[in-house]
């Protein structure tokens, strides 16, 4: 995907509003989506830094809460998804850790991460799975939001 195209995916995913019952219904469709492809991930759907939904799926292991911690910090501090920021970076011939001067225990610009973005609001969370090849990641969590706003919308 390009630069581009991931930019527009933060200008379409966005929520009227977003609560602690939507959180639950996309945390199962994520879960859902998951199984069907039979994929073993964590998620973690958080306003900032008040957990709403979490679950780590049999075959996930501490390193993935590790994963979503630090995709987390990274999509908090810039604003943008985190495999965005990774792509942003190489982009430009760089590492988004030699670039940013990040501590990388902390920090990760790989995909499975995505801003919660409500209209008229702006960022006010994420939505994080760990568990795949960092495309894959991404792919999962855009393709979840995408399929629950559309249902939302429906209702």
């Amino acid at each position: 995907m390009t630069l581009e195209e991931l930019l527009e995916q933060e200008n379409e995913l966005i929520f009227p509003h977003f609560n602690s019952h939507d959180a639950w219904q996309l945390g199962v469709l994520i879960r859902e989506l998951a199984i069907a492809a039979d994929a073993q991930i964590s998620i973690d759907i958080s306003l900032f830094d008040q957990l709403l939904f979490a679950h780590a799926m049999t075959g996930t292991s501490l390193e993935n809460s590790h994963w979503i911690r630090r995709k987390k910090n990274a999509v908090k501090r810039f604003g943008h998804s985190s495999y965005y920021l990774g792509e942003l970076y190489r982009a430009q011939g760089a590492s988004f850790e030699a670039k940013t001067q990040l501590d990388p225990h902390e920090y990760a610009a790989h995909g499975g991460c995505f801003p919660l973005l409500i209209a008229g609001t702006g960022m006010v969370g994420s939505v994080t799975i760990s568990g795949l090849a960092q495309f894959e990641d991404h792919l999962l969590v855009t393709q979840a939001l995408r399929l629950y706003l559309k249902q939302q919308a429906g209702h």
